[in-house]
């Protein structure tokens, strides 16, 4: 039987969006996929007054920090998988779904989480850097996402930034 792995030996986890309020809308840091073959980010959802408006992903040419686009945005298409049972205790994912580059909306459930999947392969041609954008109004809805980067050209025990 397999032992599995260290998430932070063979991959490299970046804190894309905070916990935060995204009443208003929310973009999160950039960051790139250049040593990386694949990305998941893990988009939850806490406690919200109203689901989001939508979930969108952009590939760019420069790096960002959260609130701020990349350069050269284009929205990109992904793999999603969703689990939208409202509570702690929930972690069972639903199906994979290709998500065109317009993005889903989010359920209005609380404790919910998504899985979006990204391959660097896909990305287009000069623009290795990915960000979430999350669009909503004025209702409060707290959320955080988190990228886990994969396929890792230089993995070990202290990985570079992703983030510059």
């Amino acid at each position: 039987m397999s032992k599995g792995f260290y998430t932070t030996q063979k991959g490299h986890v970046v804190n894309i969006l905070p916990p935060v309020d995204v009443t208003g809308g929310k973009t999160s840091q950039a960051f790139s996929m250049a040593g990386a073959a694949h990305a998941t980010i893990i988009l939850q959802i806490g406690v919200s007054a109203a689901a989001p408006t939508g979930v969108t992903v952009q590939a760019g040419t420069a790096t960002a920090a959260v609130g701020a686009a990349v350069a050269g945005a284009a929205a990109i298409p992904f793999d999603l998988f969703k689990q939208e049972t409202a509570g702690a205790a929930n972690d069972v994912l639903g199906a994979r779904t290709a998500t065109a580059a317009t993005g889903f909306v989010p359920s209005a459930n609380d404790g919910i989480f998504y899985a979006i999947e990204i391959d660097g392969d896909n990305l287009p041609a000069g623009s290795p850097y990915v960000q979430l954008n999350i669009a909503n109004g004025v209702n409060s809805v707290i959320a955080s996402a988190v990228a886990i980067l994969s396929g890792l050209r230089y993995a070990g025990e202290s990985n570079p930034t992703a983030t510059v």
